[in-house]
């Protein structure tokens, strides 16, 4: 059964939290697919900025992935999306952006990071907890601390 993850951002961007995430999931030789939604302007625009940003993020590191309107996308570790509807084939599937799936049957885990900022953002995230919650699906939930360390809060 697919755990719910819930990464609350409050003082990291999406820049320095979605690569940590992606450096984890790799590591555990995890197939992980981000699905980008469109809280952040056009969706196609964030999901080239963010391929062309995992290629040059930090120097020592080296995160394989493929956009979807690439050929061998899906033969990679990572795959970004703006219109994945499925977690077939995935792990892993990193929701950003207020983006939606249907179907996380066959995924490990569904990551929500969730802009602390975007007020859409939160309520999406809220709507999505309560209704794992409701489903009786095993959530998790982390925000950063002051000083952005992950914490995981009394609920």
């Amino acid at each position: 059964m697919v755990e719910h993850w819930f990464y609350h951002m409050q003082q990291s961007p999406l820049e320095q939290v979605l690569p940590d995430i992606l450096e984890k999931t790799y590591a555990k030789g995890w197939k992980t697919a981000v699905k980008i939604g469109d809280l952040n302007g056009d969706p196609l625009s964030e999901l080239k900025r963010l391929d062309e940003f995992l290629w040059v993020y930090r120097k020592d590191s080296f995160l394989p992935h493929g956009r979807e309107d690439e050929p061998l996308a899906d033969q990679q570790a990572i795959s970004l999306s703006t219109d994945r509807d499925s977690a077939i084939g995935s792990d892993v599937v990193v929701l950003v952006g207020g983006a939606e799936i249907s179907d996380v049957s066959g995924a490990v885990r569904c990551i929500t990071l969730l802009d602390g900022a975007n007020e859409q953002d939160r309520q999406i995230a809220r709507a999505r907890w309560k209704k794992a919650k409701d489903d009786g699906l095993k959530t998790a939930y982390w925000k950063q601390n002051d000083h952005g360390k992950w914490i995981q809060p009394d609920l």
